[in-house]
């Protein structure tokens, strides 16, 4: 079975008998501008071994990253989907405050260079370069870096007469190496920097697109999870009976939750989801084993963060783009040399726009104004310390969720609600919210939601005017 969202004693055993710490794990001062390794995982949800939600996944490197730092258990995305997440995080501003709401709205307009954060480090005397997906790449600004790898090349492609997975949901093994993926080409870039001689600090930002769709690997990532081995995520036939009409609206049961049951090939994509995690788990740690060996171990802070969730059948849905547990929580591991205590783990509930204001904080850069989000350097230091700030996470207009470590409360653009209690019910099958006892409770909660909601731009999907069929176009549009 699934393990429940909780740290296993088990899993903490395995991780101390992972290797010997690195040096770069030892106490060491870090100067007053230190280098920063920004490494964004796309479409990674919480199924890593060191959160312990499913005990199936092999995520070796992961787990060794995890121990040298804080690892924290409640971590949430801004928003379900890439666009709006990485667009929030990397500019400072709520979803509500920008209108970026999902991945068909161009962000740059909206968002000028100057509010970014690659650009405030490059102003602040970085030298700031990426590789692979940082920023969303159908609206990518890559003028923001002083350097940037000018692509990586297509992936290969399945072998003739391969079935390609379920509908949308697109799976299959490829005959090919691992140097032959363009998200290697992405890590080696970024390892080339760190084998370079910098005569400034820098800000290196990796993005890797796996486990992204199409979950198309080497063959033996799949041959890591035979099939009759593969368990299924634990779902409740009814789960949405007590869910309101936009939470079942965004479930969409009968599109591609119906195709994968009739298809009867539900282990074979999530077993193609695991492929795809643990070759991400390879390329995190070539990149973290080139740090050790190069001349900056001591002087880079190390941040690994998925841009939100993913939905494998759990609520009758597939992919992002809802406000429940499955997509919105995503793993974040800090590594602060000199600060972050080893092997250790944070529960206090935060979001991914504390991201921003944390970076500057620990690089001794002023943070801007215009920034929503609080550092969590004292989370950092020490991570059981006091915490009062839920995460909030949005998915179009007026859609909002807010986490605690006790509790979920939503609330949809129409009134509707959802309430659940994440001790008890951890897979959030038994909505609360129409339980008078609760009232005061989700009052409390309520004021945590954003108080701006600036509209989506025309032809979004927060656009009011676009017809249903229009509204379908773009849902489709939006799994790119």
């Amino acid at each position: 079975m699934f393990a429940r969202p909780r740290w296993s004693g088990l899993v903490v055993l395995g991780l101390l008998l992972v290797g010997r710490a690195s040096p770069a794990a030892e106490a060491v001062a870090l100067p007053a501008k230190p280098n920063v390794l920004f490494i964004a995982v796309d479409d990674l949800n919480h199924w890593v071994q060191f959160l312990g939600r499913n005990d199936q996944v092999k995520t070796p490197n992961l787990d060794r990253i995890a121990q040298r730092g804080v690892r924290f258990t409640h971590a949430y995305a801004p928003a379900p989907v890439c666009n709006g997440s990485r667009a929030a995080l990397l500019s400072g501003l709520l979803p509500a405050t920008t209108g970026v709401y999902e991945n068909m709205v161009d962000w740059r307009p909206l968002i000028p260079p100057s509010l970014m954060l690659p650009t405030h480090f490059r102003n602040n005397g970085y030298f700031v370069a990426g590789s692979g997906k940082i920023y969303h790449e159908r609206y990518d600004r890559k003028s923001d870096f002083d350097a940037y790898l000018p692509g990586a090349g297509k992936e290969p492609r399945p072998l003739p007469g391969t079935v390609g997975g379920v509908g949308g949901i697109q799976f299959a093994p490829l005959d090919c190496k691992d140097d032959e993926m363009p998200d290697y080409r992405i890590v080696s870039y970024t390892i080339d920097q760190l084998n370079q001689k910098h005569d400034k600090p820098f800000f290196l930002a990796c993005g890797v697109h796996k486990p992204h769709m199409p979950w198309n690997v080497p063959r033996k990532y799949y041959d890591m999870y035979p099939l009759e081995t593969v368990k299924l995520p634990p779902v409740l036939a009814t789960d949405l009976d007590d869910v309101p009409p936009v939470g079942v609206e965004m479930a969409d049961p009968k599109g591609d939750h119906a195709a994968i049951l009739k298809s009867g090939r539900w282990k074979e994509a999530v077993r193609a989801y695991l492929a795809a995690i643990s070759y991400t788990d390879m390329n995190v740690g070539r990149l973290l084993d080139a740090l050790d060996k190069s001349a900056y171990r001591d002087k880079t802070i190390v941040v690994i963060w998925g841009d939100h969730g993913w939905h494998l059948g759990e609520k009758l849905h597939w992919r992002k783009f809802t406000l429940w547990e499955e997509a919105t929580r995503a793993p974040l591991i800090w590594i602060v040399p000199g600060m972050t205590p080893a092997n250790s783990i944070c529960e206090r509930t935060i979001d991914f726009m504390s991201m921003y204001p944390t970076l500057c904080d620990l690089c001794g850069l002023p943070t801007p104004k215009h920034v929503e989000g609080v550092s969590i350097r004292s989370l950092l230091a020490k991570p059981d310390a006091a915490w009062d700030r839920p995460a909030r996470t949005t998915f179009m207009l007026n859609n909002h969720a807010v986490r605690t470590e006790k509790w979920r409360y939503i609330r949809y653009h129409d009134g509707g609600e959802e309430l659940y209690d994440e001790v008890k019910d951890p897979l959030e099958w038994t909505n609360l919210a129409g339980k008078p006892e609760f009232a005061d409770l989700k009052k409390q909660l309520a004021k945590h939601f954003p108080t701006v909601n600036k509209p989506a731009p025309k032809g979004s999907l927060g656009d009011a005017s676009l017809s249903p069929a229009q509204l379908k176009i773009a849902l489709l549009r939006q799994a790119e």
